[in-house]
């Protein structure tokens, strides 16, 4: 069997690594930990780093990171995917897989922290007053929700937390609600990665300080009924996705069954609407629309073009 103890990382493609690094410490309060023309690596706090970004000519998603727990080896991570028949390959000091759709997954050995105390007990390194405590999770659109729920569970061993209804699907490793979404869109995607914050305060502070950077909310601040957490979701141009900002998860028990919610607007937002159509999707229109608010003002988001 294999057990993941934690989200490691995202790697992003990037058009500009330099210009990228400097968006996305200036904005979100990440620190860069390495650089070079290829490839940057920022961290949220003290870990080795959260976040990659590897020059491509186009954005998109490189990988999903995760670590293997301390009683599960890189040799057994490898027996599990030999015995499942699923073709990997030795990258970056772990092994390198593809999900249903093509998307990447990295799984790391274990790997000992410096300091073990509590994360306010630390030494201080170089992080910024008002960082973020931590990447904690992703969510992926998919047209393949069924392959994506065996792949995810069988192939990585997460654990399925929730359904809504039969077109999304939330999963764990540990005590947060999720690591890892699926949403029924019929496209595969990358919609966002996540940064936890110390509570709603913190959170009002980075919106007002990505606001002044031109930054906008594509949904939120909203209180989801699934997980629980409240979460604003601020539009990347650039990489075509979105980061949410969130804080409040709901913790799990060691023995949670998983639920089913209905699809309505309270299992996604029990403090008000839905998000607008233009929340799924990352081509110009839905982008100009989003920026201006146009859904709000009355103007229909036109269809997408080859959707």
């Amino acid at each position: 069997m294999i057990s993941l103890r934690r989200i490691d990382h995202v790697s992003l493609l990037v058009t500009d690594v330099e210009d990228a690094t400097r968006r996305w410490c200036a904005q979100f309060g990440l620190v860069e930990r390495e650089r070079d023309d290829q490839k940057a690596r920022l961290a949220c706090d003290d870990e080795p780093f959260s976040l990659e970004l590897v020059a491509a000519e186009a954005p998109g998603i490189g990988h999903v990171a995760y670590e293997l727990r301390r009683s599960c080896t890189l040799d057994e991570a490898r027996h599990h995917f030999e015995d499942l028949g699923v073709d990997y390959e030795e990258r970056d000091g772990g092994l390198r897989l593809s999900d249903p759709e093509g998307n990447g997954v990295l799984v790391l050995p274990y790997r000992e922290p410096e300091l073990r105390w509590t994360p306010h007990a630390r030494p201080a390194r170089d992080q910024t007053v008002g960082h973020p405590r931590k990447l904690g999770h992703v969510n992926f659109l998919t047209g393949e929700i069924s392959r994506g729920v065996d792949f995810y569970t069988n192939v990585l061993g997460m654990r399925i937390t929730d359904w809504l209804g039969d077109g999304g699907v939330w999963f764990n490793i540990n005590s947060d609600h999720h690591v890892m979404a699926l949403v029924d869109k019929g496209y595969s995607h990358l919609h966002h990665l996540a940064f936890d914050v110390v509570d709603i305060g913190q959170m009002r502070v980075a919106l007002d300080h990505l606001g002044r950077h031109g930054r906008w909310l594509g949904w939120g601040p909203t209180r989801h009924g699934i997980g629980g957490n409240i979460a604003s979701y601020v539009r990347i141009v650039e990489e075509e996705c979105f980061v949410e900002l969130y804080c409040d998860m709901e913790q799990l028990e060691a023995e949670h069954e998983p639920r089913r919610w209905p699809d309505d607007r309270l299992s996604s937002n029990t403090w008000g609407p839905l998000p607008p159509r233009s929340y799924f999707r990352f081509d110009a229109a839905a982008v100009a629309s989003e920026r201006e608010s146009l859904e709000m003002l009355g103007q229909p988001l036109p269809e997408e073009v080859n959707a």
